[in-house]
């Protein structure tokens, strides 16, 4: 406890923040067990880079959030930048933050903290969607972008989202590279730190907003209207979406929609909901309820920061039907695969050849429908700073849709980031197609299944103090059948290994994937942003004699199956 406490009160003596110097101060002086336990856990580690940026509670330490941690990220994003960017400091760094706890305080200190260097920071206003940062980087030319936000985490929670000069977040070795580069940080104090307002600040407002918006709405394939407007229900859910995407909606032509009012505003404790994440039951419970009432066509859902999109509607019986993360991302890239083959999209000819890309973790059945249309498909790691990088494989292509399974989707390629506003503009092109032809968002995804099978998926997620220490032990032992089915493959992606015939190998990952002798898979891997093991199963039918009710059952009873055998195997 004696060095515990040394180490803490080194700490307290830089720590920028009087709140949180009084916070550890506060933990040393208790002699209980439950405040050891807690400064334990504050000077256990420090954060680190996952799958999307720094994420943490906020509070002190160096393992929390806080203008400590962003000072010192920050001074070795300069470093960095120095090292491997000799323009940077001509080009500048965009940065912008979303309206959780402590988020603008977070971001003047990442200004400051540039200003001080010498580096020139485009400051987007304060409360505005992630999209938004990505595309700025490059609308800007600038060398990076910082995004002050934790997307759907819990409330108590922010992070710090880091992109580079190709608009994309950082990935292997370059996380890894500035990691290192914070361990070399001297004292906090002597870090210069601009006073703001600063010279070396211009603030950017609407004009990288309707740069934007015009950018999306090109890159977004032109479907049919239908004879009637689409009545839609929306929610930002707490977040900092609503503005831009009413905007969005005015200059697509599209009627306003149905905004929920006690989700309209931005609120950092998101009091409505238990969970900020618009994949959690529940989440959606006002926005379906107004559907409901009004009788709409379509309830939208962007997550707190804008950047992932979730989508209901109602079915036949006129009972709401959510889609999953899969099912959206299966629609969306088949409309988008349509376009590109009857020649109307991309609308800007680049003489490149369009590409469509999903995570591993994804549903295959993208991958299936690309074939078909032969357009490349590529698998990527989990994040969308892959996705992003996907046409970086094929030479001569250009990225035209890329989704991951937990809600995240990008059409074309003006946001190299998952964009919810992108995402629901053409989900409303493709249900006015739809419509336009007499059919439905399930009636389109129905048509899919019955031409390249019934695809379902499932998520499971087991809370772990030690995520790493369960995939070691799953490595050492891993598990012959799954659900009573016969494991056929397992492949470990620690090393890197080849996904798809013809592509570069994937690089490293901590995942396993097993597949099963029905052709079902499974893949386990540790959240890179919360402490958790997390699993994926696809379970794949061929529909026989026109008998989609008979195939769906059937993958159904075998996704609960394999499911259900996944506590145990995991240790939950």
């Amino acid at each position: 406890m004696t060095d515990l406490r040394t180490r803490a009160r080194a700490w307290v003596v830089q720590d920028p923040d009087p709140r949180d110097r009084a916070e550890i101060e506060a933990l040393i002086s208790d002699e209980g067990d439950a405040a050891r336990a807690e400064l334990e856990d504050r000077f256990s580690g420090r954060l680190r880079f996952g799958t999307a940026g720094l994420r943490g509670r906020v509070g002190a330490g160096p393992n929390r959030m806080n203008r400590a941690v962003v000072r010192q990220t920050t001074a070795a994003l300069v470093r960095w930048l120095d090292l491997h960017d000799p323009g940077a400091r001509r080009s500048g760094v965009v940065v912008g933050c979303d309206a959780r706890h402590r988020s603008a305080q977070l971001a003047d200190e990442t200004t400051a903290v540039l200003a001080g260097s010498g580096v020139p920071v485009r400051r987007l206003p304060d409360r505005v969607p992630t999209p938004l940062c990505a595309f700025a980087v490059r609308h800007f030319g600038a060398a990076a972008g910082v995004m002050i936000t934790a997307s759907h985490n819990p409330p108590q929670d922010n992070g710090y989202k880091l992109y580079l000069r190709d608009g994309a977040q950082v990935v292997p070795p370059v996380d890894r590279e500035i990691e290192a580069l914070v361990e070399e940080v001297g004292p906090l104090g002597d870090i210069p730190c601009a006073d703001l307002p600063s010279p070396l600040v211009v603030d950017a407002g609407e004009e990288v907003a309707d740069a934007y918006l015009r950018a999306v709405l090109v890159g977004t394939p032109d479907g049919s209207r239908p004879p009637r407007p689409l009545s839609v229900v929306y929610t930002p859910l707490h977040g900092v979406a609503g503005a831009l995407f009413a905007e969005a909606l005015r200059l697509g032509g599209y009627p306003p929609a149905s905004v929920v009012a006690a989700q309209r505003d931005p609120d950092p404790d998101f009091p409505t909901v238990a969970l900020p994440n618009p994949e959690e039951k529940g989440a959606l419970d006002l926005a379906l309820a107004q559907g409901r009432r009004l009788g709409a066509d379509l309830v939208l859902a962007h997550d707190p920061d804008g950047d992932r999109l979730a989508a209901a509607v109602p079915d036949l019986t006129g009972a709401w039907r959510t889609l999953s993360g899969d099912e959206l991302g299966t629609v969306l890239g088949a409309f988008v695969l349509e376009q590109v083959q009857a020649g109307r999209y991309p609308r800007r000819d680049t003489g490149a050849t369009p590409l469509v890309a999903a995570s591993i973790v994804s549903s295959s059945m993208l991958g299936r429908i690309a074939a078909d249309a032969g357009v490349p498909f590529v698998a990527t790691l989990t994040g969308f700073k892959w996705i992003a990088r996907a046409a970086d494989a094929v030479p001569g292509s250009r990225l035209v849709f890329g989704y991951e399974e937990a809600l995240g989707y990008v059409v074309g390629d003006a946001v190299r980031d998952k964009d919810g506003i992108g995402a629901a503009l053409a989900l409303l092109s493709l249900a006015g197609e739809l419509a336009a032809r007499g059919s439905t968002l399930p009636g389109y995804l129905d048509a899919l299944m019955r031409r390249y099978g019934v695809h379902r998926t499932a998520q499971r997620s087991v809370r772990a103090a030690d995520p790493a220490d369960k995939m070691a032990r799953l490595r050492a032992r891993p598990p012959r059948e799954i659900g009573r089915i016969g494991v056929e493959r397992t492949l470990d992606l620690r090393e890197g290994a080849a996904w798809q015939d013809g592509m570069p190998c994937l690089p490293p990952a901590d995942v396993l994937a097993f597949w099963l002798e029905t052709g079902a898979r499974v893949l386990v891997r540790p959240s890179g942003t919360e402490p958790k093991l997390k699993a994926y199963v696809e379970v794949v039918r061929p529909v026989a004699d026109d008998d989609l009710g008979a195939a769906s059952a059937a993958s159904a009873a075998e996704l609960e199956r394999v499911t259900a055998a996944l506590g145990p195997l995991l240790g939950s």
